[in-house]
């Protein structure tokens, strides 16, 4: 069966962002990424694209869609995590029948990321596990940053960075983290 032609949209957008477009967010590329995908967010939200599940490019697709595609169209808003649990089950699913070693590195990370955006300790543990084992060639930095979000749930049993989207309230000690550097501050200190 063929991978859909949405499918393929997503897949071929993000490749040609490439790594260093990734993670650079800012409200262009938010922007970009709402008018071009938010119909198909909507449609994997309500149920839909099922079919990409049939293959790993189709299931890699389906997580950029739920996963981090979101995190950029709903930048600050609690909708950022809307599918996450979507994107965790269709990761689990892929890690579990071995799909994700299909996909090359590095794009074989957005099989992991739905485990790493997690606030269950649990997810974190296997983030960090399956990128160690699974990413031997550009794991180095991926795995840093795994490190990095698994120790914040380690502290916090949460995400403070999204309080304020998910309307929660922020403790004295989340907010001292976020002031002195936050997530960074994490990464440096792992790091150092």
């Amino acid at each position: 069966m063929p991978i859909s032609p949405r499918a393929k949209a997503v897949l071929g957008y993000w490749r040609d962002l490439g790594p260093a477009g990734w993670y650079a967010g800012g409200e262009s590329l938010d922007a970009e990424i709402r008018t071009r995908f938010e119909e198909d967010w909507n449609t994997a939200l309500s149920g839909g694209h099922r079919s990409w599940m049939h293959c790993p490019e189709g299931i890699l697709a389906f997580l950029l869609l739920t996963d981090q595609f979101p995190r950029n169209m709903f930048r600050g808003q609690g909708k950022a995590f809307a599918t996450d649990p979507l994107a965790r089950r269709a990761a689990h699913y892929a890690w579990q029948n071995q799909l994700d070693l299909r996909i090359d590195e590095p794009m074989r990370q957005f099989f992991y990321l739905p485990l790493e955006h997690s606030e269950s300790p649990f997810d974190q543990d296997r983030a960090v596990a399956l990128i160690k084992a699974r990413m031997p060639e550009t794991g180095a930095e991926t795995l840093l940053h795994a490190r990095a979000h698994r120790e914040i749930i380690r502290r916090f049993r949460r995400f403070p960075f999204r309080n304020e989207a998910l309307g929660r309230e922020t403790t004295p000690e989340e907010r001292a983290f976020l002031e002195a550097g936050g997530y960074m501050a994490i990464v440096r200190e792992l790091q150092g």
